[in-house]
């Protein structure tokens, strides 16, 4: 609620405003105080021997938290107990960041940790996500917890080591944008698909210089597992930030989770999380309606997230340089529908796309059928906490039934550098968040999918549309 006299403000200001410790000035950033700062092995072995080099210690480590995620193997440990990381250098990082947490004192998820997983799949699974709360990440999805109510955002190397040692990051700030969806989703519609539709409106560089804000019919009527892939592709839209205002939804998705506060604490975090809502009349610098009752299972077919089209259209005609290689890189053939073009692999997991929620969606249209001849389909949970709660469901027995491979949780093929990639000239149907040239291998061609999209392709062998397989199931 604003103050009388003030002007409203949306969720956005609020944070910002929150977290300001320097203001903005012409000559340099904001200084922003961070509640929490998450690590994995990837960005962070850099920024520990930056600060080793200076004498330097973590100065809040109890509000650093740590997990191995993306350079970790899919596969089990030998019989030697000894993993199959791909390289050296993978295990190397891997080593180096269970010893830097261990030096500064940081809580991390090591290997054969219940609790370990992607982390953007780990913070709010265990709580340490909150409205309200910035939160930081050398990881550029880190606006997946956005959809908390929090100011998410990925940063750099350099920045990581900022905070690391000053529990502050330097930041600009930047412009915002409401997206509105109108209206319900058709049946057989997800977040996902809500994504890539967004995107391909505004396109890849449409939210660029902008913090977003989701709301709308549609936003409110998502489970928080599907908040979270929505906000989780803000990155791919161009923007830093993404975010949805908490409500019930987020409310009983939170209580009761190891690090969301208890009892007398837990209701006064409950007064103040309630007001974290963009007030009526509050400013946006530009607003885009996107009509979610019009969209329907979506697909990539070039090299950016913004060549998104419904999955049973036909291919465009390319019209610049850049969509005439990307449909050269890719071979889809304009004017032929998508249903035509084959695939090899199908990869279901990612930060985006790895809950619990989506691995039910993706059995829904495995179950009793068997993946196509000579396509390869990897199933890998977001964590472990979502592998042992998809085997209590026997998930994993309709994947394994199908023919399709269950995995342990880590990064996996989103960005193939834990040695789970496909071969040059693959098509392969993933539910992650790019598919930039060589993102998921050399050569590789990506075509983003939801997971249902992901699993009805796995069946056909080519390009297919989920809903006569969820409809199926609903009349069943």
């Amino acid at each position: 609620m604003s103050i009388e006299g003030s002007s409203p403000k949306s969720l956005f200001d609020k944070l910002w405003e929150r977290h300001v410790v320097v203001e903005e000035t012409a000559e340099a950033p904001a200084v922003l105080y961070i509640d929490l700062h998450l690590i994995h092995e990837v960005t962070s072995p850099q920024a520990f021997s930056v600060l080793e080099g200076r004498g330097v210690k973590v100065r809040r480590p109890d509000k650093t938290f740590g997990t191995l995620d993306h350079s970790t193997p899919t596969l089990p440990a030998n019989d030697r107990g000894e993993l199959p990381y791909a390289t050296p250098e993978a295990k190397s990082q891997v080593e180096r960041l269970i010893e830097n947490c261990a030096e500064h004192g940081i809580e991390l998820l090591n290997m054969g940790d219940p609790r370990r997983g992607i982390v953007h799949v780990i913070g709010p699974e265990l709580g340490l996500t909150q409205p309200g709360k910035t939160i930081v990440c050398g990881d550029s999805h880190t606006s997946t917890h956005g959809a908390f109510g929090a100011l998410a955002f990925g940063i750099g190397t350099t920045e990581v080591g900022h905070v690391l040692a000053t529990q502050c990051v330097l930041q600009r700030k930047p412009k915002s944008m409401r997206v509105v969806f109108d209206g319900l989703l058709p049946e057989g519609v997800g977040a996902k698909d809500m994504a890539l539709a967004m995107i391909a409106q505004i396109g890849a560089d449409g939210g660029q210089g902008y913090a977003i804000e989701f709301a709308g019919e549609a936003v409110r009527a998502l489970s928080m597992e599907a908040r979270m892939t929505l906000c989780n592709m803000s990155i791919e839209a161009g923007a830093r930030f993404g975010m949805i205002a908490p409500d019930e939804t987020t409310f009983e998705w939170l209580h009761g989770r190891d690090y969301v506060p208890k009892g007398l604490a837990w209701n006064e975090a409950l007064a103040d999380w309630t007001d974290l809502r963009s007030e009526i009349g509050a400013h946006f610098d530009k607003e885009v309606h996107v009509d979610a009752t019009k969209i329907r299972p979506m697909i990539t077919y070039g090299v950016s997230p913004d060549a998104a089209a419904p999955v049973d259209a036909l291919a465009p005609e390319p019209h610049s340089e850049a969509e005439k290689h990307a449909a050269d890189y890719m071979k889809f053939n304009a004017g032929k529908p998508f249903h035509d073009v084959a695939v090899d692999r199908v990869f279901i997991g990612s930060c985006t796309n790895s809950r619990l929620s989506d691995l039910r969606e993706a059995a829904a249209v495995m179950r009793g059928r068997k993946v196509k001849e000579g396509v390869v389909a990897l199933i890998v949970p977001g964590s472990e906490a979502v592998k042992h709660a998809a085997e209590a469901e026997k998930l994993h027995e309709v994947f394994l039934a199908a023919g399709a491979e269950w995995r342990e949780p880590g990064c996996s093929m989103c960005i193939a550098m834990n040695g789970d990639s496909g071969k040059p000239g693959e098509l392969v149907v993933s539910t992650s968040n790019r598919n930039f040239i060589g993102r998921q291998g050399k050569g590789v061609r990506t075509v983003l999918a939801s997971p249902a999209t992901a699993a009805a392709s796995a069946i056909e062998g080519h390009i297919a549309d989920p809903r006569p397989y969820l409809f199926a199931k609903e009349s069943a």
